[in-house]
Order: C-alpha cells, then sequence, then structure tokens
C-alpha cells in the first residue's frame, strides 16, 4: 500500500496541473497550446464530439469543482479526519455514471486515499475523461499504475462495489452486486425553497443551481418550494442569463417536446421560451421543465420535504436558511465531504475487511 503522505502528494499535484490548465485555457481561448496539456485537449475534443450533452462549459465546470476540491487547504484536513492507517487493500470496483463530466471522480479519489486500489467501468457517455486525469496522477508517481484501472467491460475480480445509475439500473446493481459490500445509488434530485425574502440576485444565483449541467445532475434543482401565493414567473427575470440554452439543440428539442405534451393536455403552465414551469409535486422534472409546489406553513414545508427524504440530494435556500441547506447557487459546489446519498464513502472503503 502507498503510503498516505505519497497519496497526497499526487492528488495535490493533480489540483495543481488542472489549476495551471483551466487558467491557461481561459487565457488562451480555450484549448490552451503547452504541450503537457494534449492529452487533457484531446479527450475534451473527444468527449464534446460524442456526447452533445458535454459542452465546453460543463467540462471546465466540473475541472473547476475538482480544483476546489483538492484544495490543499481541504483536502489534507478531510484525509486526516479519518484514520487511514489501514493495511488492509482490496480491489474496489466502481461504476460511473455519465450525466454530467467526470462525475466518478468523487469515487475516484476516495478509493485511493483510503488506500485501496481501483477498478472503474466507465459509462459509455463519458469514457475518456477520468482516465486522463488519472494518467496525469501516474505522471506523478508510476506507484499509481500498479492500482488504477479502467474498463468498458464487465467488472470481475473485485473485493467490494460503488454503482451509480439510474432507479432501473440500481435494481440490476442490486441483484448482481448484492453479494459484496456495496454502495448502490440510484436517482436522486434537489429541490429549493423560497421564504418570499429573495430578490433578483438570488433568483440568478438559483438559476445556476437549476441549469448547470442543463439540470441532469444529481444536485440540480428540479423542484421549488414556494409560500402559499407566491407568483412563480418571478424566477423568470433572474433565469434569464441562461437565454442560450435555446441554442442547444438537444435542450431545445426537449423543451419544445415537454411544451408541446402540456399544450396538448391542456396543462397549466408557465413558459418563457427556454424553460416551463409547472406545478407538480413530483421532485424530478424532465429536462428544460421545472416543478414548483406551495407549502403553507413551516410544519407543511417540512412535511413536504420529509416526504421526498429518500430522493434528495441537496436543499438550496437564501443565505441557507433552512436546516442542512446550501445556500443559492453552491448546489453544484460540493464540499469534499459532501458525499453522494449522504453515505459516507471513505467510511464505508475504510471499514472494508
Amino acid at each position: 500500500m502507498l503510503p498516505l503522505s505519497q497519496r497526497i502528494k499526487a492528488f495535490e499535484q493533480l489540483g495543481k496541473f488542472l489549476s495551471h490548465f483551466s487558467f491557461d485555457w481561459h487565457k488562451d481561448s480555450n484549448y490552451p497550446q503547452d504541450k503537457k496539456y494534449t492529452e487533457l485537449n484531446e479527450a475534451i475534443r473527444k468527449t464534446i464530439a460524442s456526447n452533445p450533452w458535454f459542452t465546453e462549459v460543463s467540462i471546465m465546470d466540473a475541472l473547476s469543482g475538482i480544483v476546489e476540491l483538492l484544495n490543499p487547504q481541504f483536502f489534507s484536513k478531510w484525509v486526516n479526519s479519518y484514520k487511514t492507517n489501514t493495511t488492509n487493500q482490496r480491489r474496489v470496483g466502481v461504476v460511473m455514471a455519465g450525466n454530467i463530466p467526470m462525475v466518478g471522480f468523487h469515487d475516484f479519489m476516495c478509493v485511493l486515499m483510503s488506500g485501496h486500489s481501483f477498478l472503474g467501468k466507465l459509462s459509455s457517455d463519458d469514457p475518456w475523461l477520468l482516465p486522463v486525469l488519472a494518467n496525469e496522477i501516474v505522471k506523478t508517481d508510476i506507484d499509481f499504475s500498479d492500482i488504477i484501472l479502467f474498463t468498458t467491460e464487465k467488472l470481475r475480480g473485485f473485493d467490494a462495489i460503488i454503482a451509480t445509475g439510474s432507479d432501473n439500473s440500481a435494481r440490476y446493481f442490486d441483484y448482481y452486486f448484492g453479494k459484496y459490500p456495496n454502495i448502490i445509488r440510484s436517482n436522486r434530485n434537489s429541490l429549493a425553497i423560497l421564504n418570499g425574502s429573495e430578490n433578483i440576485d438570488d433568483f440568478r444565483k438559483l438559476a445556476v443551481d437549476i441549469f448547470s449541467y442543463f439540470g441532469l445532475g444529481c444536485r440540480s434543482v428540479s423542484n421549488v418550494l414556494l409560500p402559499s401565493g407566491y407568483d412563480p414567473t418571478k424566477l423568470f427575470e433572474g433565469f434569464m442569463q441562461f437565454e442560450g440554452l435555446k441554442n442547444q439543440h438537444k435542450y431545445f428539442n426537449n423543451y419544445e417536446y415537454n411544451k408541446a405534451i402540456l399544450l396538448v393536455n391542456g396543462e397549466k403552465h408557465y413558459d418563457n421560451g427556454f424553460v416551463i414551469l409547472k406545478e407538480e409535486e413530483q421532485l424530478s422534472s424532465p429536462v428544460a421543465v421545472l416543478h414548483y409546489q406551495f407549502y403553507q406553513n413551516n410544519a407543511h414545508l417540512s412535511t413536504i420535504i420529509e416526504s421526498h427524504t429518500s430522493k434528495i440530494q441537496c436543499i438550496v435556500s437564501k443565505d441557507a436558511f433552512w436546516p442542512h441547506s446550501v445556500n443559492f447557487g453552491e448546489a453544484q459546489r460540493p464540499h469534499i465531504h459532501d458525499y453522494a446519498d449522504n453515505i459516507d464513502t471513505m467510511d464505508f472503503l475504510l471499514n472494508l475487511e
């Protein structure tokens, strides 16, 4: 097993590499020409060409999020908050989702920082980016080459499993992986709470939580809880910064499709030309549709939230006034200790026998 200090150094070096890449990307107006970026540039080009949902903006947003995770000020503190001196190294299989770029990075990081070896099954929607980041770690420290392996085939030869996917795939995962120590994740969404004190700047921040990654992430807000009698169209003014979404053909096709269904069925809704507001209790919403519902008081609000507990990934509210929520604009920037489905991945990995 690699010493903890060696593992920390390798990931902090990756953070520096990505920080420099991000800086040079913006300075050079995309695709910096330094040869050390050749592999990452190529991975980004191939990803954008093969997956219309993954744009330059979304990929750079995801990379910036990883840079924040690997900030030495927080990274070492996070690692050292666990007892990581285990000698019980296992091979951990990780089945990755493909809804947003490099969504499996946190699991990748946790497996290696907990002292185990990593076996990753890549999503066909995102097969290039994470292996390039892993290769940068290997360039920094060749010892990692023996404990990192990616595949697009069926996973074999693992001791524990972490699998993320849809509700349907979660049932499949439970059937095939149930006999192994596991974390199995299914669909989750996020919601926002308004109390009526919000202003246009708050709505602009909320828009980032809603529209980043086209609303495809588990931390994307898909339902907004409004005080009784609140006018939901007040949100539209703060959304206009994302009007350019109508130029993304897959997103706009979804918008037109969902709009047509609502019109044919005669269902009440509000429409600003690129997103539809519909009153609906269901937490998840289709692409280009934002659900909203009303609450009478805090007791009613608590009841609504409790009814969705098993499907909520994140809650946002102004100044994080609601317990266990984050401020508007922060849903897509989880801290390093914000674990998916509120399951402590590091604790799970460090207690494997």
